[in-house]
């Protein structure tokens, strides 16, 4: 880990000065925003070739490409998704680069219907969703290329495997619900750029109703004129085409606004809508059972969430009955109806998670009563469940934990058992690892936990380790299969996840705990786990590595500006850490919600206090650092890891390297499998290299 001070490349330090509420923020290097700026490009040659460098030093990087692709060797499985006689699933095989969609014919003949290298041998074309009618002989699917994430939506003939339509623009996040029939489907579209000026090009998402085979130009605007331009929408048809619902959601807020019609009452391009919910916060959506009911899925009054029903018409929450009511201790993930003549009853299969680990019980769906808990595979995650779309007595679902390759299994409620349903195609020998949960206490007494994966039961020496978290948007940190660290640990490493505030491991306050003004409990946390562990005897400071992306990049950006003594190591990918102008690019305007507003004086004050490009200190001996970012995000704008890698180059102290890893041709999300491999090879390379693996 010896090294001499990198020759760090020229980032002239510019006198720019913004003002917020009468404060002055300096901002030197807004010139880095700027892609395409001759000195931006010319510094970006220079960090690619500092990178280089510093990736020629490393031991360990062919050693983990190896056995991360070896781990990731099994490939994947999905449970089968039924419409009719015939079913969907997504499969890769051992070697490919992506999953590919096939269906399986009523006479058990298996044809791909999708497959992104076929699209695109070179690799940067990715599925992002698709969705079959509910007859099953259509299907709506949307592709993006580049990782742009921008989500064209075509339609194909299931039968015959051809195109009818397509490309579809500015479907970016756009749910498909079909109409029976197959020739009309609700999907959400933002409306033309040329109507909007540049900086809101990215959002006013609208309902409409789309005819297969007519010109999208044509589609009917059927919900959303004249609400918040940030606002997300959901639609959803019932599976007997009668109830059409579209919640509304600004940004990412935890809550949602709920419309319903009766589309057997009122035509199909003009719905007349009744509020469910407004203005309430809770996040509320419909399920419309067979037997006349409707399902309420909801946190109102339950930050574990619940579940109630109510008739048709009576869609205010004074006439929701509780039918599977609040857990104290585990957050309610699903509820799946079985049915059908081969039962006695329709039942209810219920999957809860109790600090992160999956529960599943059975229960009468007549009142919801509690039959038994159903023995999964393990402590682990399950996906799903899914149910046939026509009902019955069987649901599928995925199961898997730190060591168990995502598998899928069935419950039969005619028997009462879980059977193995389909294992990924592949192979893989996976070595043997301790996994753990612990709970530690975090500065201001809060009881918080953490997965631990070791080489060893208990602490036998300290080890290089590396602190993964996220802490936001309510998204849980749950047991699954990772071939990162498998690999780290076969090699010798311990491996942590912490389930800090902010996420969603123990329900909707739980991440209202680690948000907006509450924002530096979740830092607090991260903290508080990696003192943890060096105080166990897990590891060092010196062995000590932290790791996250996105707003996890946010997470260890204001960790090793906060306590740089901390860690000797940082990986910090596809990041937010300008907390004052990350509301300028992409998609940083619906994440006020989450975050807060620096246009708010209350809110810069929370903002400023931690964001991490304005907390860099000159003469501080910072971490070694890798910025991972990827040229085509349009999510969160590489030019946050551009800033902040030149803000700390200029300011530590320290011989450590200060890196920027860049990647073209990805996003923000879906990537090849070798371009994984790529990724996650350099990341634990460098981990090793600083925290001292050999």
């Amino acid at each position: 880990m010896t090294s001499t001070r990198p020759a760090y490349p020229a980032a002239p330090r510019l006198d720019i000065v913004d003002e917020f509420h009468g404060t002055a923020v300096p901002d030197p290097y807004r010139w880095l925003e700027d892609s395409e700026d001759p000195r931006t490009v010319e510094w970006l040659a220079e960090q690619a070739r500092l990178m280089g460098d510093e990736r020629a030093s490393w031991s360990t990087r062919e050693r983990f490409a190896q056995r991360v692709e070896a781990l990731l060797g099994a490939g994947t499985i999905s449970p089968p998704y039924w419409r009719g006689d015939r079913h969907f699933l997504v499969r890769r095989e051992p070697g490919q680069q992506f999953a590919v969609l096939y269906v399986v014919d009523p006479d058990g003949t298996e044809r791909v219907l999708i497959d992104p290298m076929a699209l695109d041998p070179s690799g940067v074309t990715t599925l992002d969703s698709w969705q079959p009618s509910k007859e099953g002989d259509r299907i709506a699917y949307q592709l993006s290329v580049g990782g742009d994430e921008e989500s064209l939506v075509h339609v194909m003939d299931v039968a015959t495997g051809a195109t009818i339509e397509g490309p579809i623009e500015r479907c970016r996040y756009s749910p498909v619900a079909w109409l029976p029939g197959g020739e009309a489907f609700y999907y959400v579209r933002r409306i033309a750029p040329e109507l909007l000026p540049e900086s809101e090009r990215n959002f006013h998402r609208r309902v409409y109703l789309h005819r297969v085979g007519t010109s999208p130009d044509d589609d009917v605007l059927v919900f959303g004129a004249g609400m918040t331009m940030t606002n997300y929408y959901g639609v959803e048809v019932s599976c007997d085409g009668r109830w059409l619902q579209v919640s509304a959601s600004e940004g990412t807020e935890p809550r949602n606004d709920l419309w319903v019609a009766d589309l057997g009452s009122c035509p199909a391009d003009a719905p007349a809508f009744t509020l469910v919910q407004g203005d309430v916060d809770a996040q509320t959506g419909l399920t419309f059972l067979r037997d006349g009911r409707v399902m309420v899925s909801t946190d109102r009054d339950a930050p574990r969430g619940r579940v109630a029903v109510t008739q048709p018409g009576a869609w205010g929450a004074d006439a929701w009955v509780d039918l599977i009511a609040e857990d104290p201790v585990a957050v309610l993930e699903s509820v799946t109806v079985l049915d059908g003549p081969e039962l006695d009853e329709d039942l209810l299969v219920v999957v809860r998670t109790a600090h992160g680990v999956a529960r599943m019980s059975l229960h009468r769906a007549a009142d919801g009563a509690w039959l038994r808990d159903i023995d999964l595979p393990g402590a682990g995650t399950i996906g799903g469940p899914v149910e046939h779309i026509d009902g019955g007595p069987v649901t599928w679902f995925v199961f898997t934990d730190h060591t168990t390759v995502p598998t899928v299994y069935v419950f039969d409620a005619r028997t009462g058992e879980v059977t193995l349903h389909a294992r990924p195609p592949g192979s893989v020998e996976v070595p043997t690892v301790h996994s753990q949960q612990v709970t530690y206490t975090s500065l201001d007494g809060t009881q918080v936990r953490m997965f631990v994966l070791s080489p060893t039961a208990e602490p036998d020496s300290p080890r290089p380790t590396i602190l993964y978290g996220y802490g936001g948007f309510g998204i849980p940190l749950t047991p699954g299969y990772s071939a990162a660290i498998l690999a780290w640990v076969e090699a010798g490493g311990v491996w942590a996840v912490a389930n800090i505030r902010g996420g969603g491991e123990e329900g909707e306050d739980w991440h209202r705990a680690g948000m907006l003004g509450s924002k530096q409990n979740v830092y607090d946390d991260f903290h508080a786990a990696a003192q943890w562990l060096i105080d166990q005897g897990w590891t060092s400071a010196a062995q000590l590595g932290i790791y996250g992306g996105s707003n996890g990049g946010l997470l260890v950006g204001a960790a090793m500006t906060q306590r740089p003594e901390l860690f000797n190591a940082v990986v910090c990918v596809a990041p937010l850490l300008d907390m004052l102008r990350y509301t300028t690019s992409e998609l940083g305007p619906t994440w006020t919600v989450e975050y807060g507003d620096p246009e708010d004086p209350e809110q810069f004050g929370w903002l400023h206090a931690y964001s991490p490009y304005h907390r860099v200190s000159d003469g501080t001996d910072y971490p070694a650092t890798m910025f991972a970012v990827f040229d085509n995000d349009t999510r969160t704008d590489p030019m946050h890891g551009r800033k902040m890698c030149a803000a700390v180059q200029h300011a530590t102290s320290g011989d450590r390297p200060i890196l920027l890893r860049t990647e073209g041709d990805v996003g923000h999300g879906a990537r090849s499998i070798a371009k994984s491999v790529e990724e996650t090879a350099d990341t634990l390379a460098f981990m090793a290299h600083w925290t001292g693996m050999s």
